[in-house]
């Protein structure tokens, strides 16, 4: 059963979190490149505010973003901004999208999200949560997977398994850190990859933060995961 109110609260936790962190930081870090492959850390700060912005739209019955190609363009647009800008955008944008979730409303019905994605909405605060964590360790400002809370750790890894159950492309794959199990990729036909490893090592590679270097792997090679 998902609690909304709670990953609300965890939330709000998690971008305190990160505006305290990146408040320590300069103009000129904010400029300097991110870990994700051609972006920002400024890149990183304008994605999360439209990202809360859009989650708003998707709540209250509106397309997400526009289109791809606005949604490209308003991070390009932001990206470049001081970090006392970027700091007012994410910490307002998050307080907006705090405020719609703070209405009454039907958390049992059906939002749509991009690309045709569907979901309920009592799981759209989780959603935000993925973004204002993952992005925390993408910034490259010494938070790190490891540092990530337990049960996010732990719900994201089930969410991502479940994300590539059934893909075409992936081996069938059972995922263990020792102590639980998630199997993800096609239906086991006999044959099975096991991989192996510490909670972080396990979500950095589903979520395509790590290459898999730390996980063992049995019965074949690390499978190949589709891009998010």
């Amino acid at each position: 059963m998902i609690d909304h109110a709670h990953d609300l609260e965890s939330v709000r936790d998690a971008t305190e979190r990160l505006l305290t962190e990146v408040g320590k930081l300069d103009n000129a870090s904010v400029t300097e490149s991110s870990r994700l492959p051609g972006w920002t850390r400024g890149h990183v700060l304008a994605h999360l505010a439209r990202n809360a912005d859009a989650l708003v739209n998707v709540l209250e019955g509106r397309p997400m973003y526009v289109s791809g190609e606005v949604r490209d363009a308003d991070i390009e647009r932001d990206a470049p901004r001081p970090l006392d800008v970027q700091l007012a955008d994410v910490r307002e944008s998050a307080a907006r999208f705090q405020d719609v979730c703070a209405a009454p409303a039907d958390w049992s019905r059906t939002v749509e999200l991009r690309n045709g994605v569907t979901d309920t909405a009592s799981r759209v605060p989780f959603r935000r949560w993925v973004e204002v964590e993952l992005h925390h360790v993408d910034l490259g400002i010494g938070y790190e997977l490891e540092d990530l809370p337990a049960e996010f750790t732990e719900r994201e890894t089930d969410f991502l398994a479940a994300r590539f159950a059934g893909h075409r492309d992936v081996a069938p794959t059972r995922l263990t850190d020792g102590t639980r199990a998630w199997r993800t990729g096609r239906e086991a036909g006999g044959h099975e990859v096991t991989v192996t490893g510490r909670p972080a090592d396990l979500l950095g590679w589903l979520a395509g933060r790590r290459a898999g270097s730390a996980l063992t792997v049995e019965g074949g090679p690390l499978p190949t995961l589709p891009p998010l």
